[in-house]
């Protein structure tokens, strides 16, 4: 009951027979515990499979490229759901007016009164679209996090909405995949730390009954993105150190954080669906975690049980699924068409529904919603939030935060806004998909092209010219033709190549992580002219880069960032902000290295990555063992170096600490923002163990000229790993330790670990 004690409901409320006073603590945990379990036990086998419904928004519905059958749900139908006590709850409609018409029908027309829960898919902002969230992992910023997410949720909580299914916490290293948009990148520390960022901004820091909080959904349980070959839904199969040591911690973090919520995947672990898998959702979750909240499948989750050759029909399926520990089924309606006939023959106890009715109906409670039904339903406050100019402002500059600068020969960047020709060049020079996947309402009127930001930003915007060259996969009459002409009457070129938002999100795995041939063809005739070139990628994953790609002056990752997108890369491009922005994940020298992180395990056979060419070892023939750019890194606009990590001691005691610290200097002419990121590598252990992992990191600001001395103390469960069995454990003996900029350079530094 711990993450339902403060149930203060702050003034959110229009219901005129129980309006909330902003000044009163709502009515305690007992209190409602009590009115919980007397309507449980007022309530038919119906009205409780009923709460366990979880049907799409047909009054609210806005179309929309997410799931596979948008659009779903005859209107008619769900108000006699909703009125006969057979749904509780609704997905994927916004809106604060049309939102007090539906709860007006559960609360004055249902026998119980019991009021809807409102969720929706808000994965990086609702009207406002904020960086995708792998780009925004970029910035290595857990305050960034949450100011978006709170932002998001803000936005979201004024237009009816009570849940989201973020934040995604799923470690993802095989970048085929293409849901690694949605999450943190390939590090366990890097999830960690931005899936507790994520669930405090969602959630808020005054309770869930706060009129501007969402429920966060933490996603997907588990190891969904451990797909194998990268495709979209397949099976994961590991071991149980890789599942407790990479894939479960993310989901703790969040929970840790107070998510009240987890939705369950779609592939199947280890033989075994996810979405009906006892071990994971009730043995991990509530009993080792005590989770408390409930558990939504994903769309249709419980029912492709069938489809997965586990379950023999939608009766046997709904049975497995929630005896496994689902409390809420998404759309497909077998808990509601199956339920009741379960519990009549005994194939279900009644105490289980009544359990996963008791998680529902407190969540409600924690919500707020028994106390104000209708929170977030008051449509001027909506158009006052929605949008609003310091949302936009923070969309800026998550954006810019974001972007990472991998390359800058010769000093190409900074462009100048005065006095230089630049030619704008590529697909993405003037379009306007910029918001990403996973956007649903964003606000397509605010929408700033590269064109569009670059001309704001600068003396004389005729000075650029735009050419589009080529559209995204395919060749346009006299495009490189037209391309190569502008470049060479240009000073520096500005090439915006990358993918485009249906080539990345879900249902999106590709075979090859590479740019699309027309582009790299592009590439190749405007580097040709012998123009400076400076590559801009619109990305949703690491990609492998090659010829006029990778040869270029300067790479710069964009991702998807939103909004704001234009404007943020101009204040980069043209130097009003230095670069900051670090990979969260390794960019391959080839596609076929993946998956690809760059913690992986040392091996019997170990390959020198400074040698070209060497047999008997473990590497492709065709490319070292090593990242083209690796996890960590990114450059700015100073001149950045480190000097030897110190450690205080040679030894670090058992129950003690050990100070760590390196000199960073900045030799440039501009201010910079840089990374400081701690690494540690176990010498020898009981089960093998990575070559090195991100343990802590700093974000430390660097005047032109400065050297400061940053330092971690380091702990001794910093220097933990899951041992044979399956718990967290650490041994004494050797450590290396990195203080670097990325993960793939430094000197190491050792030190011993006594008991």
């Amino acid at each position: 009951m711990s993450n339902l004690a403060i149930l203060a409901a702050l003034g959110a409320g229009l219901f005129s027979a129980r309006k909330a006073d902003a000044q009163t603590a709502a009515r305690s945990v007992e209190e409602h515990a009590d009115m919980i379990e007397g309507l449980i036990a007022q309530m038919t086998i119906e009205e409780k499979a009923g709460q366990l419904n979880l049907l799409a928004d047909p009054f609210r519905f806005r179309p929309q490229n997410v799931n596979p059958l948008d659009g779903q749900g005859d209107p008619a139908k769900v108000n006699d759901a909703i009125r006969a006590g057979h749904c509780g709850a609704l997905f994927n409609g916004v809106g604060a007016e049309a939102g007090r018409r539906i709860q007006r029908i559960a609360m004055e027309e249902t026998r119980l009164k019991i009021p809807l829960l409102f969720a929706a898919d808000i994965i990086h902002g609702l009207y406002t679209v904020f960086p995708v969230p792998l780009a925004e992992a970029s910035a290595f910023d857990a305050d960034l996090a949450e100011r978006t997410a709170r932002a998001m949720a803000l936005e979201g909580a004024v237009s009816a909405i009570h849940q989201t299914y973020a934040p995604m916490v799923d470690v993802a290293r095989d970048q085929r995949w293409g849901r690694v948009v949605e999450g943190a990148g390939e590090d366990v520390h890097l999830n960690e730390v931005l899936a507790t960022a994520r669930v405090r901004g969602i959630q808020g820091t005054r309770g869930l009954a706060d009129r501007d909080a969402l429920l966060a959904t933490p996603k997907h349980f588990v190891a969904y993105s451990a797909a194998l070959g990268g495709m979209e839904y397949n099976t994961t199969d590991m071991s149980e150190a890789t599942l407790r040591g990479v894939f479960l911690p993310p989901f703790k973090a969040a929970l840790g954080a107070g998510a009240l919520s987890v939705m369950s995947a779609f592939n199947d672990l280890n033989g075994v669906p996810t979405s009906g898998n006892h071990r994971m959702l009730t043995d991990v979750l509530r009993g080792e975690w005590d989770f408390e909240g409930f558990v939504v499948s994903d769309y249709t989750s419980e029912q492709e049980l069938i489809a997965h050759g586990f379950a023999e029909d939608g009766r046997d399926a709904a049975r497995i699924a929630l005896l496994a520990g689902v409390d809420m089924s998404m759309v497909s309606g077998l808990y509601m068409a199956h339920i009741p006939d379960l519990v009549a023959k005994g194939d279900v106890p009644m105490s289980r529904v009544d359990e996963a009715v008791r998680r529902v109906l407190r969540t409600k409670a924690a919500l707020g919603l028994f106390d104000d039904p209708y929170r977030g339903m008051d449509a001027r406050r909506e158009k006052a939030v929605c949008g609003s100019r310091e949302h936009y402002a923070l969309a800026r500059e998550a954006g810019r935060e974001s972007i990472v600068l991998l390359k800058n020969e010769g000093g190409v960047l900074p462009l100048k806004a005065e006095g230089q020709k630049i030619a704008l060049i590529g697909p993405f020079a003037s379009d306007l998909d910029v918001f990403g996947p996973w956007t649903i309402w964003g606000d397509e009127s605010h929408r700033i092209s590269i064109e569009a930001g670059l001309r704001a930003a600068m003396k004389t915007p005729s000075d650029l010219t735009v050419i589009k060259g080529c559209d995204i996969e395919t060749a346009l009459e006299g495009g490189i033709a037209d391309a190569v002409l502008a470049a060479g009457q240009a000073d520096v070129v500005v090439l915006a190549l990358g993918e485009g938002s249906r080539f990345t999100g879900e249902a999106q795995s590709r075979t090859e992580i590479t740019l699309p041939e027309i582009q790299r063809n592009l590439a190749a005739a405007v580097a040709a002219t012998g123009k400076p070139v400076v590559v801009l990628i619109r990305n949703g994953r690491a990609l492998e880069l090659s010829g006029a790609v990778k040869d270029a002056q300067g790479i710069v990752v964009t991702w998807f960032l939103g909004s704001e997108m234009g404007h943020s890369v101009a204040d980069v491009l043209f130097g009003d902000h230095s670069p900051s922005g670090r990979l969260p994940v390794s960019f391959p020298h080839k596609s076929g290295q993946q998956p690809f992180s760059y913690d992986h395990k040392r091996t019997g056979r170990p390959a020198n990555p400074n040698l070209a060419s060497e047999e008997y070892t473990a590497r492709y023939r065709e490319t070292t063992n090593t990242a083209l750019y690796p996890f960590g890194h990114g450059l700015t606009y100073g001149k950045v170096s480190y000097a030897t990590p110190v450690v205080a001691s040679p030894t670090m005691s058992w129950d003690g600490t050990l100070e760590v610290s390196v000199d960073v200097t900045n030799a440039g002419e501009v201010a910079v923002v840089e990374t400081v990121q701690l690494y540690i590598g176990d010498k020898v252990a009981s089960l093998t163990q990575p070559g090195q992992r991100l343990r802590d990191f700093r974000k430390v600001a660097l005047a032109a000229g400065e050297t400061e001395t940053v330092r971690f103390t380091l702990n001794r469960e910093q220097l933990e790993f899951i041992g044979a069995e399956g718990a967290p454990t650490v041994e004494p003996g050797a450590f290396d330790l990195w203080l670097a900029p990325s993960a793939q350079v430094g000197t190491p530094v050792r030190f011993t670990l006594v008991r």
